[in-house]
């Protein structure tokens, strides 16, 4: 099924704080984009501008050309694409998936190999860039499974990010993705550390920021994340709960590769301490709440 200008149709699940942006950016591309989510309320705006609902994975799968997963848990990558009546067995002969769900490496593995059996290219392509680098279509998208698939679906990614990079084979993506994790998870502290510091050593912590984010400590994350803790914004760009999912599924795949990764560990518990204090909706700059 192609729409007359020969664009493909685009099936999209997960229209989360991320998803609705990057359906929103390929409607303005002018692909047709059939939708689901599980809570059909939370696509009423994407509906309002165009998109196709369809009441299941398997009617996105029999209806798209190109299907695309963004959801919650490698669990619910799992269901959607292996459950009865989910994705593969009810795609297109020649279709492809891409799950750009930050999940486990080995289940990506998974869903390309039975992917292959049905005939069906399929990506693992994590983001990283968080709701800003959706809304502003400037994700960095990390893509393990075939090069020629890639090929294929990068004018598609490229209406949704700017950093498209090849990891390798499928399940390199979610490990480059695991990599992009550990970086953040110790970084967090770092930048709250540092925050928290200067405030009780008398200093203004706008100033510090000033000061600090043109040096050696530069960052996305001192840059995008600090102001919003100095700010008391805790606002969810990507929430508490969310990333610790992600940094247990990275700690897994440290043990798997036999890596000692103790900084992540260290910043895994003090997130953990914020969720069982009920601040797990919050956004992740909220660990600056811990050390307040």
């Amino acid at each position: 099924m192609v729409v007359a200008d020969g664009k493909a149709v685009i099936g999209f699940i997960g229209v989360g704080v991320m998803g609705k942006s990057m359906v929103s950016h390929l409607l303005k591309s002018g692909y047709a984009v059939n939708v689901y989510t599980r809570t059909k309320g939370k696509a009423d705006d994407i509906l309002e501008a165009g998109a196709i609902w369809k009441a299941s994975p398997a009617e996105i799968a029999k209806s798209s050309d190109i299907i695309i997963t963004i959801v919650g848990t490698p669990r619910d990558v799992e269901d959607i694409y292996l459950g009865e009546n989910g994705l593969l067995s009810n795609c297109k002969n020649g279709s492809m998936v891409i799950d750009m769900t930050t999940s486990s490496p080995q289940l990506a593995q998974k869903i390309y190999t039975v992917a292959k059996e049905f005939n069906v290219q399929a990506l693992d392509a994590p983001v990283s860039g968080g709701d800003i680098g959706a809304r502003e279509a400037r994700l960095a998208i990390m893509v393990g499974g075939d090069r020629e698939a890639l090929d294929r679906a990068r004018p598609i990614l490229e209406v949704m990010g700017q950093n498209i990079v090849y990891q390798g084979p499928a399940g390199n993506g979610q490990h480059c993705k695991m990599a992009n994790q550990i970086v953040v998870a110790s970084a967090m502290m770092g930048v709250s550390e540092a925050i928290c510091y200067s405030e009780k050593a008398g200093l203004d912590p706008e100033t510090v920021l000033a000061t600090i984010e043109t040096g050696a400590a530069a960052s996305w994350l001192l840059s995008n994340l600090g102001p919003k803790m100095i700010q008391g914004d805790c606002r969810p760009g990507f929430s508490v709960n969310h990333f610790i999912k992600d940094m247990g599924i990275a700690l897994e795949s440290c043990e798997a590769v036999g890596l000692d990764a103790s900084g992540l560990a260290q910043a895994k518990a003090l997130y953990d301490k914020l969720e069982e204090k009920g601040l797990g909706d919050l956004g992740t700059q909220a660990l600056y709440k811990y050390y307040q």
